[in-house]
C-alpha cells in the first residue's frame, strides 16, 4: 500500500490488521452470545486495535480521494454488542451499565471532567476533550479540541488540529458496514451548534458558521458564482454558512436547507476568529 499520506495527515492502516475471524463470526453472528469465549477474545483483540488506532474505521485513499471503509473493522464493533456481557463501570459516585466499557487509552490527552469517550475510539495525543462525547469507532486525530456538549458519532474521522466548537454534532454511522461514516479532515473548524452528518466531508482547512447542516444531499452553492459545488462537501479552505434555497411545490414555494460558500481562503490559511467575523459580517451573517 501506498505510503503517502492522507488529507487527514495520515497513513493509510494496513487493512490485514484485522483477522479473517472476524468476517467468520459476522457470518454466524445470530448465533454468537457472551458464553461464546473464543469468539469474544477474537472480537475484543480486533476493537483494541482500533481503541489503539492501528485499525481504522474508514480513511481517505490518497490516491483516489474517496473514503475507504474498513467493513471488518466495523464487523468487529458490532460483534461487540453481541459478545460481551451487561458490566458495571465507575467513575466517582457515577455508574454506567453498558456492553461497552469506558475508554482507558488516554495517554496526552487532556480530559476535562464530564467528557466520556467509549472503549473502541481513538483520540490522540494532543487532543483535548472538554465535556463532550465520543463514541466506539470514531478516530480523532492529534491537537484536536472537541469542545463542550459536541459529539464525535461513531466511526467519524477528525482530522489533526480541528476545532469543534460548543454543541457541535458529528454524526455516526456503523449499519450497513459498508456506510461511510462522516470524515472531518485536518485543519478544519466546524461552528457552534453545527450538524455534520450520515457520511458528510468537511474538506482540509473549511470553515462551518454557527448551526450549518450538512448531510450527503445538502446543496453546496458558491455564492460569487452561483456555481453548484458536489454536494454534502465542505470545500477545502472555504468559509461556509447554512442558507436556504427555493423550491417549489404544489403547496408553494418553500426554502430548502442549502450550504453558502463564502469565500475561499488561502491554502494554509489559520482560523483568525477575527478575520473570519468579517467575511460573515461582509456577507450580513451573524458571527
Amino acid at each position: 500500500m501506498s505510503d503517502a499520506l492522507l488529507p487527514g495527515g495520515t497513513t493509510p492502516p494496513d487493512p490485514p490488521a484485522l483477522p479473517d475471524v472476524i468476517d467468520e463470526l459476522w457470518e454466524r453472528r445470530a448465533e454468537l452470545s457472551p458464553a461464546d469465549t473464543q469468539a469474544r477474545a477474537a472480537v475484543v483483540a480486533a476493537v483494541d486495535a482500533v481503541d489503539a488506532g492501528q485499525a481504522r474505521v474508514a480513511y481517505v485513499d490518497p490516491v483516489t480521494d474517496k473514503v475507504v471503509v474498513n467493513e471488518r473493522a466495523k464487523r468487529a464493533i458490532l460483534l461487540a454488542f453481541r459478545v460481551l456481557p451487561m458490566a458495571r463501570s465507575q467513575v466517582g459516585d457515577f455508574r454506567y451499565d453498558d456492553r461497552v466499557p469506558l475508554k482507558t487509552r488516554l495517554d496526552g490527552v487532556r480530559v476535562l471532567p464530564g467528557a466520556i469517550a467509549r472503549w473502541g475510539c481513538y483520540i490522540a495525543p494532543g487532543t483535548v476533550l472538554m465535556p463532550s462525547f465520543v463514541n466506539i469507532g470514531a478516530y480523532v486525530d492529534e491537537g484536536t479540541m472537541v469542545d463542550t456538549w459536541a459529539t464525535v458519532g461513531s466511526a467519524a474521522q477528525i482530522g489533526k488540529n480541528v476545532h469543534l466548537s460548543g454543541g457541535a454534532g458529528i454524526g455516526g454511522v456503523l449499519e450497513p458496514p459498508n456506510a461511510v461514516p462522516v470524515v472531518v479532515e485536518d485543519e478544519a473548524f466546524v461552528g457552534s451548534r453545527c450538524m455534520v452528518v450520515g457520511g458528510a466531508r468537511v474538506r482540509r482547512g473549511a470553515t462551518l458558521g454557527a448551526g450549518a447542516i450538512l448531510t450527503p444531499t445538502t446543496h453546496v452553492i458558491d455564492v460569487e458564482t452561483g456555481d453548484e459545488l458536489p454536494r454534502g462537501e465542505a470545500p477545502a479552505w472555504s468559509v461556509c454558512v447554512g442558507g436556504t434555497r427555493p423550491r417549489k411545490f404544489p403547496g408553494g414555494e418553500f426554502g430548502l436547507p442549502c450550504l453558502l460558500v463564502l469565500k475561499r481562503l488561502p491554502e494554509g490559511s489559520r482560523h483568525d476568529k477575527a478575520t473570519l467575523n468579517a467575511i460573515l459580517r461582509d456577507h450580513g451573517v451573524d458571527a
